[in-house]
């Protein structure tokens, strides 16, 4: 194996591995330690530092040869489509999420779904998963494909040990607000999201997509045809 192949494994590893050490079986160990804000501290450092050895380590890797011809048309339509889902699902993730750290988090839950968590109750995890999936479709080669594949198992295993998380923590809240939400999206629950989500995902979408051809030179969404 390429030995700069090799380093961005072993960076995603690292932050793969750190946030789910951190965030479960060493928290407990860790706040004791140095308190809650020291966990919040020592925890904002880990991620940011293993971060940025994966981006250091992603920029390093030349591009490489993809696993298939992801420049097609079609292949960018359905990445772009992707990514105003993705989009959508950030935004709405926002507004009125019990999985987020709050003092009503539990109330929020007992409310029942709402905006895009008609689609799924992890949209923010959901939305990381989807421009993973986006990247990979389009551009296949091996750092990305190490990149976007770290990135999304972080999103998806992170969100079902949240569940188990927040179970210990808001009790019947969560089971209640489990029962009522889907953990898989539900791609029906888009028509139910609401305006909010929408409007600022579609700025969100041409913004993001925007920079991304001005910052790392390859037009995106709609921009590709415009």
């Amino acid at each position: 194996m390429d030995q700069l192949l090799a380093n961005l494994i072993a960076a995603s590893l690292a932050f793969v591995g750190t946030h789910f050490a951190l965030s479960h079986p060493l928290r407990r160990a860790v706040t004791g330690a140095v308190g809650e804000k020291g966990f919040q501290a020592v925890y904002s450092l880990v991620a940011l530092a293993t971060f940025a050895w994966m981006v250091l380590a992603f920029r390093a890797v030349p591009i490489g040869v993809p696993a298939w011809n992801g420049q097609s048309d079609l292949a960018w339509a359905i990445a772009t489509a992707v990514m105003l889902v993705a989009s959508v699902l950030l935004v709405g993730s926002f507004l009125g999420n019990p999985a987020l750290p709050a003092p009503n988090a539990a109330n929020l839950a007992k409310h029942g779904p709402h905006g895009v968590f008609f689609i799924t109750r992890h949209p923010m995890m959901w939305s990381f998963t989807f421009w993973g999936l986006a990247h990979v479709l389009v551009s296949p080669t091996p750092r990305v494909i190490v990149l976007s594949g770290a990135l999304a198992i972080l999103a998806l295993a992170g969100s079902r040990m949240q569940d188990r998380k927040k179970e210990v923590l808001m009790g019947g809240a969560w089971s209640q607000w489990e029962r009522k939400t889907s953990f898989w999206p539900r791609f029906g629950g888009l028509a139910r999201s609401g305006a909010v989500p929408w409007i600022g995902g579609i700025a969100l979408w041409l913004g993001a997509s925007w920079l991304h051809g001005w910052l790392i030179g390859i037009p995106a969404g709609v921009w590709r045809w415009i």
